[in-house]
């Protein structure tokens, strides 16, 4: 876990070395941290679709002027297990930079210790989730150089 961003790093271990049965219940802690969109993408415009979470999910990362990434998510809250992926990612990748983002592992999910605690589709959408994620950051930070 390398050049993981710190916050995410920190958040990997917390979920790493939690009993089984507190993992849910941080799990949903985070389903609240998602921040709310902002006015301009209210209607998803500009936001990509997620297809492979069960419910719909859209994201869409920015890479700023000075290399940090601003990251934006939306799902309902009906789906809290997904929502959680989504607030992991934005309180663990806050002020992240585009490389730093780039370097978070791809099974980062399986790292947490989730595989134990949700169904293999809910991981399965969570890793697509950071794999779209990374892929806007990659084609944006290509894009600039």
């Amino acid at each position: 876990m390398t050049d993981m961003p710190p916050k995410l790093a920190e958040i990997v271990d917390e979920f790493a070395s939690a009993p089984r049965d507190v993992v849910l219940e941080m799990l949903l802690e985070f389903a609240d941290a998602v921040p709310p969109l902002p006015a301009d993408l209210a209607g998803h415009e500009g936001m990509e679709q997620v297809p492979e979470c069960q419910t719909q999910f859209f994201l869409k990362a920015v890479v700023q002027p000075d290399g940090t990434v601003v990251s934006h998510f939306d799902c309902p809250p009906e789906a809290p297990t997904t929502r959680a992926f989504a607030g992991i990612l934005a309180e663990g990748l806050a002020g992240a930079g585009a490389a730093e983002v780039l370097s978070v592992p791809d099974d980062l999910y399986a790292r947490m210790g989730l595989a134990q605690a949700i169904s293999p589709l809910r991981v399965r959408g969570g890793t697509a989730i950071l794999a779209r994620l990374k892929r806007q950051v990659a084609e944006q930070s290509a894009g600039v150089r």
